[in-house]
């Protein structure tokens, strides 16, 4: 096999990151929607394995823990920043007034208790009301920014990303804190209480799972 020249290596490199990423944000795209996740899942996946077939071919590409990092954050971000804009946004259309009381009767009555009920509309706990706002309006859109420039490898991607991921963490105790103390109203009486707190709450804990990695990483990788 032929070896390549310095810049044939970067060109390559540089082609083989542009097709997984390609991948990689369409099925971040169809997961971000919520009723295409299915069909998203293995269209990320896709741009995984591109990703990690050419890092065993030797190129220079990404690092993995920066592409899962940077991706799984702006999917996070764009989940709720969607679900929770309807909330604010368009909580008198049919579609949304179905779904989201039917959520609440599934798993977080939060939804359903007093739904429309406020001057804003939308969820009638003023606490989640409060969360939601502060949430879409400044948390998800810097997580979102950050990882962006995470994935560019950027250095003020990698400091922002600390920034938010520990911004991350606030929102995410807090919030749980707020629910917690609503408690008696929102799981009583819905379908799936302890095991639906569980399973829509536990994909929300990627800052403790980022933050390590983030405070310990070269910095030298990441570019001014």
């Amino acid at each position: 096999m032929t070896s390549l020249t310095l810049d044939q290596h970067q060109d390559e490199s540089r082609r083989a990151q542009k097709h997984a990423d390609r991948w990689l944000i369409a099925g971040t795209i169809l997961m971000g929607t919520l009723v295409l996740g299915p069909l998203g899942l293995p269209v990320f996946c896709r741009g995984i394995f591109l990703l990690r077939k050419a890092q065993r071919g030797g190129l220079s590409v990404r690092p993995m823990m920066v592409t899962l990092i940077g991706y799984v954050v702006i999917l996070d971000a764009a989940i709720n920043s969607i679900g929770w804009g309807l909330d604010i946004f368009a909580n008198h259309a049919l579609i949304t007034r179905t779904i989201f009381t039917a959520w609440g009767n599934l798993m977080d009555g939060g939804y359903f208790w007093h739904y429309n009920e406020l001057w804003i509309g939308g969820a009638g706990a003023p606490g989640e009301k409060a969360w939601i706002i502060v949430c879409i309006v400044v948390v998800f859109p810097m997580r979102i920014a950050a990882a962006i420039g995470f994935l560019q490898m950027r250095r003020w991607g990698h400091q922002w990303m600390i920034v938010t991921c520990w911004f991350g963490l606030i929102a995410w105790m807090g919030y749980i804190l707020n629910m917690t103390m609503y408690a008696d109203v929102r799981y009583a009486g819905v379908a799936f209480p302890v095991l639906g707190w569980w399973l829509y709450n536990i994909f929300y804990i990627t800052p403790f799972l980022a933050i390590p990695y983030l405070h310990t990483v070269n910095r030298e990788i990441f570019s001014d």
